[in-house]
């Protein structure tokens, strides 16, 4: 099973963008309150989530495709590497989300930015932000405009959870470490 001290060696040999190793983070502590949501280990699906983005920087317009091998070959079990191939569902990768935890990265991976937008905008960041208020910029399509609503709700659905319910396992992951993804706020 991938640790999270494997998965940060790892991601830390390819990812030195500060806000590639941000955006991993945020997805990485999304994941663990995901994972205590359906009972699994979420020092594992942190680590998971710590690792998904492993070829992003060097290979932005080939994301995924050099994913699969050096991962195997570093001893990444092959289902931790599926989990991570699948984040990629329907516009980089044909691996489709079929475990919870692949279901839930794929979904997390694009909230975890609206949440992260809209926790900077608040004097007290993400430590008082609640599921409405980023429901609420979720129907604004001009804020956080990259991140995908319609992949979004398609992970809810595969989930089976509501996306009210998705919103609030996040925010309960990331708020314990709202100084390290500098979520503090204005007034931080």
């Amino acid at each position: 099973m991938l640790t999270l001290e494997q998965a940060a060696a790892l991601n830390g040999s390819m990812v030195t963008q500060e806000n590639l190793l941000l955006h991993a983070k945020n997805v990485s502590y999304a994941m663990g309150a995901l994972a205590r949501h359906f009972g699994e280990d979420p020092e594992h699906w942190q680590a998971v989530g710590l690792l998904h983005d492993y070829d992003y920087e060097k290979y932005p317009e080939e994301h995924l495709q050099h994913t699969k091998e050096p991962l195997l070959a570093a001893g990444v079990p092959e289902e931790d590497v599926r989990a991570i191939l699948s984040h990629g569902w329907g516009h980089c990768t044909d691996v489709k989300p079929e475990t919870n935890m692949e279901k839930s990265l794929y979904t997390v991976d694009e909230l975890t930015g609206i949440i992260q937008a809209c926790a900077r905008m608040r004097p007290q960041g993400i430590r008082d932000l609640e599921a409405k208020s980023v429901l609420k910029k979720f129907k604004d399509k001009k804020f956080a405009a990259k991140c995908d609503r319609e992949l979004i709700l398609r992970g809810c659905e595969l989930l089976g959870l509501e996306l009210r319910e998705v919103t609030e396992l996040c925010l309960e992951g990331m708020r314990p470490h709202a100084e390290e993804l500098g979520l503090l706020g204005t007034e931080g």
